[in-house]
């Protein structure tokens, strides 16, 4: 039988800094963030017996690979355990959480670090969607021509969705109001101090510019520095750990079930094979479906709150009918009936997703499991959820080429 994986607790950067202006660099990021973590859970750094990096292009940003060895490098007490670096585009944070909570499963380790990171705000923009472009897709095979890359491929998402069962523009806008408002809230939040009105989510050419398509400027994650660390733990440890603080096992947040899927780095060969299916993208679905049934759990109605991948609002408006929020195609009217608020049936993004809250590509997976162990365990602060048990969260890398799901509870 698998061990089971607790959540001991973690932390995040705030993704307001912008660290090069702060004539810091990414291995500050990583030092800080690792530190922040062991003292929010008071956990030594002798305690760790394996660590896992997600990030997706440090090369690119930061002239920088090798991260496994920043572990030992942050502290001197991590010298000689084992540590490696995941990538799969913006899935590479959730890649490192597999990864390291396969090992909790095997019974290898019984505590390991998972920290996600990237900078990518120490360039000019149209730099940055270079490096994040090609890198992602199939390079010399997709957008070529095109200045902004992944906006470009998720307004073909868009342009899908209306080919196949139409779709307006206010009830994307809709989804960019949501993130942003849950953004307020949340004191790490890239945008919690941006003042936006109607206009900026219309479709005005000076309030809300086209970048690629359909989509507009605040249809659009932010490119953002940052990032999380969290601890996760297998029955004998996380006991003990338990103990130490006056808890039991049932007070800690566990992963309860996972899915990890990968379909071929192309966008369009994946829509050409889903004609005529139910899902745009089955193997998402897919993915979803399977960490509900290793979480033993029906479907979406057994949730409580959705951290969802929402690099634009397309990709968001995808995720409500793969989670079954909706049937396929009828994600507006999640939102236009108020489901996915902050006050509705089922939240989604409370923390403010990437839109809001932002999107440091190799940490958003990492990220969005400590919010969901937050949520469960009633410490999310300004944007917790009343009563939240049990969080789903959705990370795709690429064109939804790399997908990972997991299901974090507490009993």
């Amino acid at each position: 039988m698998a061990e089971p994986v607790f959540v001991l607790g973690g932390a995040q950067t705030d993704f307001k800094r912008n660290w090069a202006r702060e004539g810091l660099e990414i291995f500050d990021m990583f030092r800080d963030t690792l530190e922040q973590g062991l003292a929010e859970t008071k956990l030594d750094a002798e305690d760790i017996e394996t660590a896992h990096v997600g990030n997706f292009t440090a090369e690119l940003f930061c002239n920088q690979g090798h991260l496994g060895g920043f572990f030992a490098a942050a502290n001197p007490k991590l010298a000689g355990i084992p540590a490696g670096r995941h990538e799969g585009a913006c899935a590479s944070g959730s890649l490192a959480m597999l990864s390291a909570a396969s090992e909790i499963e095997a019974g290898r380790y019984g505590l390991a670090a998972v920290l996600g990171i990237e900078i990518m705000r120490n360039v000019p923009g149209d730099q940055a969607a270079s490096n994040i472009g090609p890198a992602a897709m199939w390079a010399g095979h997709e957008c070529q021509d095109v200045k902004y890359p992944w906006p470009y491929i998720f307004a073909c998402v868009g342009d899908e969705y209306d080919k196949r069962y139409g779709i307006k523009r206010e009830h994307l806008a809709g989804i960019a109001q949501i993130n942003f408002a849950n953004a307020k809230r949340n004191p790490n939040a890239q945008t919690r101090a941006w003042t936006l009105d109607a206009l900026n989510f219309a479709a005005d050419d000076e309030a809300n510019p086209v970048i690629e398509g359909r989509i507009r400027k605040h249809d659009c994650g932010q490119v953002t520095d940052g990032a999380a660390v969290v601890f996760l733990a297998g029955k004998e440890r996380a006991s003990a750990y338990a103990a130490t603080r006056g808890l039991t096992l049932d007070d800690l947040p566990r992963i309860e079930g996972w899915g990890h899927r990968t379909n071929t780095i192309a966008y369009q060969p994946k829509v050409d094979a889903s004609q005529g299916q139910t899902y745009m993208f089955p193997h998402v679905r897919g993915t979803i479906e399977d960490a509900f049934r290793r979480a033993g759990i029906g479907g979406v109605d057994d949730l409580d709150a959705i951290e969802t991948h929402d690099c634009f609002t397309t990709t968001e408006y995808m995720a409500i009918d793969h989670f079954g929020i909706t049937p396929p195609g009828e994600s507006w009217r999640a939102v236009e009936d108020g489901t996915i608020a902050f006050d509705g049936k089922l939240p989604v993004n409370p923390s403010g997703g990437l839109i809001g809250l932002g999107h440091p590509v190799g940490a958003t997976g990492v990220r969005m499991v400590l919010d969901a162990a937050k949520q469960v365990t009633g410490k999310a602060g300004g944007y917790q959820v009343e009563g939240a048990k049990r969080v789903a969260t959705l990370n795709i890398g690429g064109s939804a080429t790399t997908t990972i799901s997991f299901v974090v509870g507490r009993n």
